[in-house]
């Protein structure tokens, strides 16, 4: 589990994070408002642990940015103590929980825990194959850490493949899965996303290819690896 701490008291996340590494959990520190949203942005962050008060962009933006965009990342927000209103706007802008400050680092490591084994349930939203990342949930993309952009038919082109990584996917399938049967077979509407995908990949994937299966459908496959002969196209 990778979790993102930010808070302007330096001393604070320096204690935070050396602590959740003693204990086993994977911590990155960050002093503003801007840096953390950056961060909390990235593949692979399992929770944000942020304070309400930063400098560049205050707590409570950070988490309506991050929700606004579709980032369902667990947020636990941190609060001084008695603040009612600060909770409740906190909660209100999308986070998952709080601490009150001060609080014991076991507790803050044990709540952590808990959103980790809420994560675990959900984690079939989140398909990795090669260098790529998908998440069905927020819809995006990553490959290496950088987000590829991809249009609506793209994405749920994508979703598809990497849904059925390393098997044939028919334009059947594509024609019912993606675009509902709204289009007809004869169109090259198909070709057309897979081309924009396939050329998405070649700019930043050096180990994920998409191959054409001649008069049946579509593979993704990992490039130069020789696959499996045989299956069947679904």
């Amino acid at each position: 589990m990778k979790v993102v701490v930010v808070d302007d008291e330096r001393r604070l996340v320096e204690l935070i994070v050396d602590y959740l590494s003693e204990v086993g959990i994977d911590a990155e520190g960050f002093f503003d408002g801007r840096a953390g949203l950056a961060a909390a942005r990235q593949p692979g962050v399992g929770a944000v642990v942020l304070d309400l008060m930063l400098p560049a962009i205050g707590g409570l933006e950070v988490c309506r940015r991050l929700r606004a965009e579709g980032n369902k990342t667990p947020i636990l927000m941190l609060t001084a103590r008695g603040a009612v209103t600060e909770r409740v706007a906190g909660l209100e802008a999308g986070a998952d929980d709080y601490l009150v400050k001060p609080f014991a680092l076991e507790e803050l490591a044990a709540r952590l825990r808990v959103i980790e084994r809420r994560a675990e349930v959900s984690d079939d939203e989140r398909l990795a194959f090669g260098d790529l990342v998908v998440d069905l949930s927020s819809r995006r993309t990553w490959c290496h850490e950088q987000e590829i952009d991809l249009a609506r038919r793209e994405f749920d082109v994508l979703a598809a493949l990497i849904g059925n990584a390393g098997r044939v996917v028919s334009r059947s399938y594509l024609l019912d899965d993606v675009w509902n049967g709204d289009v007809d077979i004869r169109s090259n509407a198909i070709e057309v996303h897979v081309s924009r995908l396939r050329a998405h990949l070649q700019d930043v994937s050096d180990q994920v290819a998409i191959t054409t299966v001649r008069g049946v459908g579509y593979r993704l496959e990992l490039r130069g690896t020789a696959t499996a002969k045989g299956k069947a196209a679904r």
